[in-house]
C-alpha cells in the first residue's frame, strides 16, 4: 500500500510526471535505435557469427545494451563520450590551461564540454575502425555484393559517429527536461537491458540438467541480492567530519544581527573514486591479451593473465584497483584545498588548528576510509570471476560484481534521490519510510 500511494504522488505532481514521460519516451527511442542494423550486414545470416561475449567485447556489449554484438547503428553508445570525459577529467587536474577554464565558471564549463564533444568525434572514430575490425574477424562484415568493403567501411564509420552523437543529444535532453543525469542513465539502460535475458538464460540452463535445479537458482539469486546491499553500502558509505563556523556580525534589515555559530558537517566518501579504479584496471588487463592476439603469442603466462577465471587475473586485478583507488582519490580529494575554502570561510573543526594541521587531518581521515574502501572496491572488481568459478553462466556472472553493477547501482540511487527530492518538495513522504535516499554525483562524477 506504501508503495502504491508512492506512485499516486508521483503521478499527482504534474511537472515530476512531464519529466518521466518525457525521459522514458527518449529511451524508447534509444532502446529502438540499438535494434538497427549498419547497412550492409545481413540480419539472418544463414551461417550466424562466431561471438565474443568474453573479456572487454561482453563489457562493451553490456554497457551498449546489446547494440555491439548486433551490429547496431548504436553499436559504440555512450562509450566514446565517456572515454573524452575522461580523458579531460584528467587533463583538468594535470594541465593549468584545464584548470583555468574549471575556475571560469559557466563559461568555463561550457569551453570544457565543447572541447569534449570535439574530443568524442576523434575517440568515435579510432574506436569505429577498430569495432569494424572486430566485426570482419568474427564473420559480420557486408553480405557479398551489397556493397564493396571500403563503402562499408567509410559509410559505417560515419554511422556509428551520428549513432554516438545521437546518444549524446538524447543524454543531453534527459538532463535538460528530463529528470537529469541523462547519460548515467543511459548506460544503466544498457546495462539492465541485458540483466533479463541473462536470468533468463541462467534459468533456462539450470533447469535444464546442466545446474543444481530451482535451489542453485534461488542460491544465486540470494547472493546476487546481498551483493546488491553491500554494493550500496560502498557507495552512500561516509565519514562525516564535523565543521563549526565561528560567529560574526551581518547586516540584516538595517539591523545588526549574528549568524554562524552552526555545526555542520563535511560528509567524506568511502569510495571517492567512483568506479574509475575498476575501469583503469581492467583496461590494463586487457593489454596481455591484445599483446598475445596480434603477436600469435601462445604463451601460457599471458594467456593465463587475460583468462578472468586464472588467479593470477583476478589477484593482480585486485591489486591494481586498490593501487588506482588511493591515486584517483588522491587526485579528486585535495585536502589544502578543503582546508583553505574551511578558513575562507570562517569554519574549521573542532580541536583542529586552521590551515596546515586541518590539511593534515582531513588527509588522514581520507587515507584511513580509503583503505576498506579500497578493499571493498577490489573484492567487487574481481566477484564475477568467483561467480563464474561457482558455476554461474558468464553473462550473468557480470552482474555479480564490477564496473556494471557499480554504474547500475549508483544512477538508480541517484535517479530516485532525484525523484525523492520533488516528493518532498511538494510535502509528500519520501520513497523510505525512515531518512532519505542519500544519491551520488552520477556517474558523470565517476568517470
Amino acid at each position: 500500500m506504501k508503495f502504491l500511494q508512492t506512485l499516486q504522488n508521483i503521478w499527482k505532481i504534474d511537472d515530476l510526471r512531464q519529466k518521466i514521460m518525457y525521459t522514458l519516451g527518449l529511451i524508447l527511442v534509444f532502446r529502438i535505435g540499438t535494434y538497427i542494423l549498419l547497412p550492409g550486414i545481413n540480419p539472418f545470416p544463414a551461417t550466424p557469427p562466431a561471438q565474443d561475449n568474453g573479456g572487454i567485447a561482453g563489457l562493451l556489449n553490456i554497457f551498449a545494451g546489446g547494440a555491439f554484438s548486433r551490429a547496431s547503428i548504436l553499436a559504440l553508445g555512450i562509450m566514446p563520450y565517456i572515454s573524452a570525459s575522461i580523458a579531460i577529467q584528467l587533463l583538468t587536474i594535470a594541465v593549468p590551461y584545464f584548470q583555468k577554464l574549471q575556475k571560469e565558471g559557466e563559461s568555463g564549463r561550457r569551453t570544457i564540454n565543447q572541447i569534449t564533444r570535439y574530443l568524442t568525434v576523434g575517440v568515435t572514430l579510432l574506436q569505429g575502425f577498430g569495432y569494424l575490425a572486430y566485426l570482419r574477424s568474427i564473420g559480420m562484415g557486408p553480405e557479398p555484393g551489397v556493397m564493396s568493403d571500403m563503402t562499408f567501411r567509410i559509410s559505417s564509420m560515419v554511422i556509428l559517429s551520428a549513432g554516438t552523437l545521437f546518444a549524446m543529444w538524447i543524454g543531453e535532453r534527459i538532463t535538460d527536461g528530463g529528470i537529469g543525469n541523462g547519460i548515467s542513465i543511459l548506460i544503466m539502460i544498457g546495462i539492465l537491458a541485458e540483466l533479463p535475458g541473462a536470468i533468463v538464460r541462467e534459468f533456462t540452463r539450470l533447469l535444464g540438467g546442466e545446474g543444481g535445479g530451482m535451489i542453485f537458482f534461488v542460491v544465486e539469486t540470494a547472493v546476487l541480492f546481498s551483493i546488491v546491499m553491500v554494493v550500496i553500502l560502498l557507495v552512500q558509505g561516509t565519514r562525516r567530519i564535523p565543521i563549526q563556523y565561528a560567529k560574526r556580525n551581518v547586516m540584516r534589515g538595517g539591523r545588526m544581527m549574528q549568524a554562524g555559530g552552526v555545526r555542520q558537517y563535511l560528509p567524506m566518501k568511502v569510495n571517492a573514486s567512483g568506479v574509475m579504479p575498476i575501469i583503469f584496471a581492467q583496461a590494463i588487463m586487457f593489454v596481455p591479451g591484445t599483446i598475445a592476439s596480434y603477436a600469435g603469442s601462445n604463451s601460457v603466462f599471458l594467456n593465463n593473465l587475460s583468462n578472468p577465471m586464472h588467479w593470477s587475473y583476478s589477484l593482480i586485478t585486485f591489486f591494481l584497483v586498490v593501487g588506482f583507488t588511493y591515486f584517483y582519490t588522491a587526485l579528486v580529494v585535495n585536502p589544502k584545498q578543503i582546508a583553505d575554502q574551511l578558513k575562507k570561510d570562517g569554519g574549521f573543526i573542532p580541536g583542529v588548528k586552521p590551515g596546515r594541521k586541518t590539511e593534515e587531518y582531513v588527509d588522514n581521515v581520507i587515507s584511513r576510509i580509503t583503505l576498506p574502501g579500497s578493499l571493498f572496491l577490489g573484492i567487487v572488481a574481481i566477484l564475477p570471476a568467483f561467480a563464474m568459478l561457482a558455476g554461474v553462466d558468464q553473462n550473468f556472472a557480470l552482474f555479480f560484481g564490477g564496473t556494471s553493477l557499480l554504474i547500475a547501482v549508483a544512477v538508480i540511487l541517484d535517479t530516485l534521490q532525484q525523484v525523492e527530492s520533488h516528493l518532498l518538495s511538494r510535502h509528500y513522504d519520501g520513497l523510505t519510510k525512515s531518512g532519505r535516499i542519500k544519491g551520488r554525483q552520477g556517474v558523470g562524477a565517476a568517470f
